[in-house]
C-alpha cells in the first residue's frame, strides 16, 4: 500500500499532465449553471429539454472501466452521478480524466441529462475541466476519520465524509434563526454590545485577560452577552433588547462546557421573572417545533417533553429534600460534611461555592422540563430579592436532563443593594475566589440614575447540544485544539 507521501507525489505529477494538456488545475472560475440540489428537484424538466448544462462538485466516487466511467459529484447541496463515455467525450479528454482525475478533486462537467437503465438520474458528459486538483486523498470511505482529535483538527474532512454532520450545522443555523425570529416577532430590538470589557459583568466565571495596547490597560473578553450593557439600554429607554453573540470563559472543558460559545440574552423592561418564565417556555417550544418538528427529546439518559405547563422546583427546598441540608441556615462545616458524605469533590470552602456544589449534586436527578426558582441571594448577585422568601431571589433557570439550560431573573435595580452585593463579591475575590463576579461601579452609577423594573434571561448553544443529544464540542464547527506536535 502506497504511503501518503507517495500518493501525494503521484498527484503532483498529474498537475503536470493537466497543464501539458492545456488545462489549468486551479482556475478562478468554472462553468456551473445549477447547484446539484436544483438538478435533483428539476430533473424531469432538465432531462426533457435536452439542453446542455454545466454542474460542479467534488468527486466522491469513480467506478467503471474501459469506455465508460460513472462519477459521483457532491457540491454540498446534493450528490449526483455523471457518466463519462468515450463516444460522447473526445478520446483525449476522456483519457485525461482517467489519467489525471482522482477522488477528492473538484471538477466542472458539461453535458445533457438522462436516466440510466437502472433508473439513476444522471448527466452524460460532453466536456469537463478541473476546478481544483487535490494533492491529498480523502479519508477511507467506510471508516472516515477514526481518531477523535484528528476529526476536530480536520473538521472539513469530517464533514465531507459525514453528511449527517453537515446536516447538524444546518440545524444549528436554523436553531439561532428561530431564536432571532421569535425575539423580533415579540418586539425585541437586536443590539450589539462590547466583547472587550474593563470588568467581566453579568456572570460568575474566570475570564480571559488581554492587554489593550492603545489605552495601555488590561481588558477582558466578556463572559456574558452584554448583561450590564443591555441593562444600561433599559435605563436609556429601550423597552426590549436582545443579543446573540460569543462569550468566553477561561475554565474547564466538559460535555456541557467550552471556553468559547454562543449565547442569547434578552432584557425586558416592566417585566419580572414570572413574565420571563412564560416567555421562555414559549421560546423553547417554538425552537423545538420549528427546528426539530417535535417537543419530545431524549438526551443524557433523560427523556423530556417541552409541551404543557412546566413545574416549578424550589432551589432551597429541593436541596433539603435530597440532602437534608438547608443551605440558608446550615453551617459551612455541616455543608462540607454532607459533601464529604456524598463523596462530592468541591473547590473553595466559602459558603457560595459549597451551596452551588450541593445544588449541582441534586440537579442531575431532575429530567425536566422544569423551572428552578428562588436561589439563595448569595449565589445571585444581580437578582432582585424575593419579598415572599427573604434570603432568596426572583431568579429562574430552565432544568433539562439534569442540568441548567437557561438563566434569568427579575433584575436588581436598587443601587444601594447592588453596591452592597458588589462589595461582598469584591471580598470573595480578595479571598481568592476566581469565579466571583467583578464589581462594576459605573454600572452602579447607572442604577443611581434609575433603571425600570426589568426581566433578563439568557441561554446558549448547550440547549442545542441537548436537543441533538451530543456533547457541546461536537456541535461546534471548529472547537479550539491544542497545537499539533509534529514528530521531529
Amino acid at each position: 500500500m502506497a504511503s501518503l507521501e507517495e500518493l501525494r507525489a503521484e498527484r503532483v505529477k498529474k498537475i503536470e499532465l493537466l497543464r501539458d494538456a492545456g488545462m489549468d488545475p486551479y482556475p478562478a472560475r468554472v462553468p456551473r449553471d445549477h447547484a446539484l440540489n436544483i438538478v435533483r428537484d428539476e430533473f424531469s424538466a432538465l432531462e426533457a429539454s435536452q439542453e446542455t448544462r454545466s454542474v460542479s462538485g467534488r468527486v466522491m466516487a469513480i467506478r467503471g472501466q474501459g469506455a465508460i466511467l460513472f462519477v459521483v459529484l457532491d457540491d454540498g447541496t446534493a450528490k449526483f452521478q455523471v457518466v463519462f463515455k468515450k463516444d460522447t467525450l473526445d478520446e483525449t479528454s476522456f483519457d485525461l480524466f482517467e489519467g489525471a482525475a482522482d477522488i477528492g478533486d473538484f471538477i466542472s462537467v458539461t453535458g445533457t441529462f438522462f436516466t440510466t437503465q437502472r433508473g439513476e438520474q444522471s448527466m452524460l458528459a460532453t466536456s469537463w475541466m478541473m476546478a481544483t486538483k487535490s494533492l491529498l486523498p480523502l479519508p477511507e470511505k467506510w471508516h472516515g476519520i477514526t481518531d477523535p482529535d484528528e476529526r476536530f483538527r480536520k473538521r472539513y474532512l469530517d464533514i465531507v465524509m459525514n453528511p449527517e454532520l453537515r446536516d447538524l450545522f444546518y440545524k444549528k443555523a436554523q436553531f439561532w434563526e428561530a431564536t432571532r425570529n421569535f425575539m423580533i416577532d415579540h418586539g425585541f430590538l437586536e443590539v450589539e454590545t462590547p466583547t472587550l470589557e474593563l470588568t467581566t459583568g453579568g456572570a460568575e466565571a474566570n475570564p480571559f485577560k488581554t492587554h489593550h495596547k492603545d489605552f495601555d490597560i488590561p481588558v477582558y473578553l466578556r463572559i456574558s452577552i452584554g448583561e450590564l450593557w443591555q441593562k444600561r439600554l433599559m435605563a436609556a429607554g429601550f423597552p426590549k433588547t436582545f443579543e446573540i453573540g460569543r462569550a468566553y470563559r477561561n475554565e474547564g472543558t466538559s460535555p456541557e462546557h467550552l471556553q468559547e460559545f454562543t449565547n442569547m440574552e434578552f432584557y425586558w423592561a416592566y417585566a419580572d421573572y414570572n413574565d420571563g418564565m412564560k416567555m421562555t417556555q414559549m421560546l423553547y417550544q417554538k425552537i423545538a417545533q420549528d427546528v426539530f418538528g417535535t417537543l419530545e427529546f431524549t438526551t443524557r439518559g433523560h427523556t423530556f417533553n417541552l409541551d404543557g405547563e412546566w413545574p416549578v422546583v424550589e432551589y432551597v427546598g429541593e436541596i433539603q429534600r435530597q440532602t437534608g441540608i438547608d443551605v440558608l441556615t446550615a453551617s459551612e462545616e455541616d455543608m462540607r460534611a454532607k459533601l464529604d458524605e456524598l463523596k462530592v469533590k468541591y473547590e473553595g470552602a466559602n459558603r457560595e461555592r459549597l451551596t452551588d456544589t450541593l445544588w449541582k449534586f441534586c440537579r442531575k436527578n431532575i429530567a425536566g422540563p422544569a423551572f428552578l426558582v428562588h436561589h439563595p441571594k448569595l449565589v445571585s448577585p444581580l437578582a432582585k430579592e424575593s419579598k415572599e422568601r427573604p434570603g432568596t431571589v426572583e431568579r429562574f433557570q430552565v432544568l433539562l436532563a439534569g442540568s441548567e439550560v437557561g438563566n434569568g431573573f427579575s433584575e436588581l435595580n436598587d443601587p444601594l443593594d447592588q453596591r452592597a452585593r458588589f462589595e461582598l463579591q469584591q471580598k470573595l475575590i480578595e479571598d481568592g475566589d476566581e469565579e466571583a463576579m467583578m464589581p462594576e461601579w459605573e454600572f452602579v452609577d447607572m442604577l443611581e440614575h434609575g433603571m425600570p423594573p426589568t426581566c433578563g434571561f439568557g441561554f446558549g448553544e448547550r440547549l442545542f447540544a441537548f436537543m441533538v443529544d451530543k456533547p457541546i464540542r461536537e456541535t461546534q464547527l471548529f472547537p479550539l485544539m491544542r497545537p499539533k506536535i509534529e514528530n521531529s
